[in-house]
């Protein structure tokens, strides 16, 4: 009797040990195909226009092409890199979308792959301009940050146009801005462009933060993101902000008398950038995804919903040209993004402790 049942305990084991958790996937292996045999990935990007973009207008033709769903999670990009650094073990995030800064933060601490010509044959048209780090991410979105103003609003008000930078830090303005906090992109860069106005830059941000308070002073308050930004303008509750040139486009065509400025000093041209999480077992997919977002016919389309071609040849839609076009006399610049990274945690220190106790002192 005790051989029968050691007999029977041993082909339990045998069973339990065939039912145990699968093998783990290879990275760099083929998607785990889903019902009906159907492939997916995940891409994590910022949420407004980038997500509709993605989610309505390149995920369908992607599929419609290549059989893959993309899958979309919203958030804003330090969130982003914060999960994809948790995650580094068993990614869960496929491709990952992030601001210039975080893309060089990312590269830095080894949680993305190379993309370049090599595994997306593509990049081989993209503009040198809109590459945020060699080899560390794909451009797709591309913009400028730059000063806006409500041209209807200036034009009633008998408003000085904004020809640069310091331009911001007026009390002519009564507080009807709408300027970000140091925490989003935005904030981060009109700071710097502040620093360069007034003969500093990223190696010396003390012209830039005297200048900061000044706009501090005048403002009412430093918002946290597009989302509280955006109603403020459409609601005639701000006339003058600092956006991605994008967000003027969106606004415009939707009918708010939005113009973006160029100052004299230039404004920092970028893209939002798609880079590869290492380790991601669906490697070969997110690559055909990437190198899909570069081509010709993803960027028109791209283009459609107000972000600047980030390959050459691509037409800008005629329907921008007004409220965010650039002209080939305008000053741009590619910011120095490896800097950024490095400098982006005093930075914000030192706006929160000296710039943001400054906040409405000088109105009226």
């Amino acid at each position: 009797m005790k051989k029968i049942l050691s007999l029977i305990s041993i082909a339990l084991l045998i069973v339990l040990s065939a039912c145990g958790a699968p093998n783990p996937q290879k990275a760099g292996g083929t998607a785990k195909a889903g019902k009906d045999g159907e492939k997916s990935i995940t891409i994590a990007g910022n949420g407004g226009v980038i997500e509709k973009t993605i989610r309505d207008v390149i995920a369908p033709k992607f599929k419609k092409e290549t059989g893959i769903t993309v899958n979309f999670i919203p958030g804003l990009s330090g969130e982003i890199l914060s999960k994809v650094e948790l995650q580094k073990n068993a990614p869960q995030i496929d491709i990952a979308i992030f601001v210039p800064t975080d893309v060089q933060r990312a590269n830095d601490k080894g949680l993305i792959d190379k993309i370049d010509e090599s595994n997306a044959p593509n990049m081989s048209h993209v503009d040198p301009k809109f590459v945020a780090v060699e080899g560390a991410g794909a451009p797709i979105f591309g913009l400028a940050i730059a000063p806006a103003y409500n041209t209807k609003s200036f034009k009633e008000k008998g408003l000085k146009p904004i020809e640069s930078w310091n331009d911001l830090a007026s009390g002519q303005y009564e507080g009807k801005t709408a300027f970000v906090d140091i925490t989003n992109d935005w904030g981060f860069n009109t700071l710097n462009a502040l620093a360069m106005a007034n003969g500093g830059g990223t190696d010396n941000v003390e012209p830039g933060i005297k200048k900061a308070k000044e706009l501090a002073g005048y403002s009412t308050t430093f918002y946290k993101n597009s989302t509280q930004v955006m109603p403020a303008l459409q609601q005639g509750a701000a006339d003058v902000t600092v956006m991605g040139s994008y967000a003027i486009g969106d606004l415009a065509v939707q009918g708010v008398p939005l113009k973006m400025v160029v100052p004299k000093e230039g404004v920092p041209v970028q893209a939002f950038s798609g880079t590869l999480v290492k380790n991601t077992p669906h490697e070969k997919e997110a690559l055909e995804f990437l190198n899909y977002v570069v081509s010709d016919e993803s960027q028109a389309l791209i283009a459609e919903q107000g972000f600047y071609p980030v390959v050459k040849g691509v037409e800008f839609p005629e329907k921008y040209q007004e409220s965010i076009g650039l002209k080939d006399t305008d000053k741009t610049y590619k910011p120095d993004f490896a800097a950024f990274a490095k400098i982006r945690a005093e930075w914000s220190d030192r706006w929160t402790k000296e710039v943001v106790p400054e906040i409405g002192k000088k109105l009226k």
